[in-house]
């Protein structure tokens, strides 16, 4: 089974690439719009949304982000790097299992930790919001997780 086809029939990370760690200093966004960027401010100069320093230094919200996935449907972890705080995760959409990748990374920065966050779908040209969404809904969840940690 080919990997374009094999990501649609897959489950979790099933069918999937191997992942590898993302490069935010080097990343390109795509010129489609099925993508969405959260970056420190002045991180990235293609980032959709700035994420305000975090309350905490990396180490202490590394294992807050590292879990943020288990809370939302359809999501599994593809992979984490513990040394760079970065971690790759899955998430097959309800109705036709099209998987989009999101993977975070958290930065030192002298005001509290840094983060970037992207979501980018892995088949067709437009997700109607759906990326962005999302980003939104986990800068959300890790906002609230890091409180109650």
């Amino acid at each position: 089974m080919s990997a374009p086809i094999g990501a649609l029939f897959g489950r979790g990370a099933g069918g999937l690439p191997p992942a590898e760690p993302v490069e935010f200093a080097r990343l390109v966004l795509p010129p489609s719009p099925n993508t969405c960027l959260a970056a420190p401010p002045g991180g990235h100069p293609q980032a959709h949304i700035a994420v305000p320093p975090l309350p905490v230094d990396a180490a202490t919200a590394w294992p807050v982000l590292r879990r943020l996935g288990e809370g939302f449907p359809r999501t599994t972890l593809i992979r984490d790097w513990p040394e760079r705080r970065q971690a790759q995760w899955v998430e097959r959409s309800g109705l036709m299992n099209y998987p989009d990748i999101i993977a975070a990374e958290l930065v030192p920065g002298p005001a509290g930790a840094g983060l970037f966050l992207y979501s980018r779908s892995l088949f067709g040209w437009s997700d109607l919001g759906a990326n962005r969404r999302r980003v939104e809904r986990w800068l959300a969840a890790f906002e609230a997780a890091l409180r109650r940690r």
